[in-house]
């Protein structure tokens, strides 16, 4: 047989820390080797005995969880860090994962499910609950949606004023006869704004121009 997945258990609350630890000892694979009360002492506790895995509380007084779970991942050999906490709030869930945290549960999840999680982040795969799993989708899209506006702002600075109005112009569907009539230029002077704003912008089409102007309005 395999040896036993080694679990520190961090939590402020003993009667929580010890209904964890009366869970986890239940099954045969799996180990408490230490608790802590605090992030401090899970620390200390994971640099003086070998584990695999921390479950982690946020909240805790005298240390939280997650500048805890920084150190933790910081040290060699590094344990995986599952946190499992009361709140779920945004603000938890992603210091939590940027700390480098592999997992985060509620405390309200079914004990079957914390103990398959457990193996799960020992065995180095990732462990959410799922309105976590929604918002972080959520999120990382929000992120990608600001970075992606962010480039296109900071092409549209390549244009000069008249470029720029020619664009939004373009942005709106309009035709280059259109186009000169609302700016009061030539239809050729039209073609010739167009042709430098694909050209600086490095696109190929009105049609590029256009999302690009519109990814930099959001």
């Amino acid at each position: 047989m395999s040896a036993p997945i080694r679990i520190i258990v961090a939590e402020d609350e003993t009667l929580v820390r010890s209904a964890l630890v009366k869970i986890i000892s239940t099954q045969s694979d799996l180990q408490v080797v230490a608790e802590a009360a605090n992030g401090p002492e899970a620390v200390k506790s994971a640099q003086r005995f070998r584990c695999e895995v921390v479950l982690m509380d946020v909240r805790m007084p005298g240390g939280d969880g997650i500048s805890a779970t920084a150190q933790l991942r910081a040290l060699p050999n590094a344990p995986q860090v599952l946190v499992l906490t009361t709140f779920d709030l945004d603000d938890h869930v992603f210091a939590a994962l940027e700390a480098g945290a592999a997992g985060f549960l509620l405390k309200d999840t079914d004990p079957q499910r914390l103990l398959d999680a457990i193996r799960a982040v020992a065995a180095g795969e990732g462990m959410l609950a799922p309105t976590v799993t929604k918002r972080l989708i959520d999120r990382t899209r929000e992120r990608a949606t600001a970075a992606k506006s962010n480039n296109a702002v900071t092409k549209l600075e390549l244009l000069t004023a008249r470029e720029a109005e020619v664009l939004h112009a373009v942005a709106q569907g309009m035709a280059n006869e259109a186009i000169a009539r609302h700016l009061f230029m030539s239809t050729a002077t039209v073609k010739t704004h167009v042709s430098r704003i694909l050209a600086k912008l490095e696109l190929e089409n009105r049609v590029q121009a256009a999302l690009l102007f519109r990814d930099a309005r959001r």
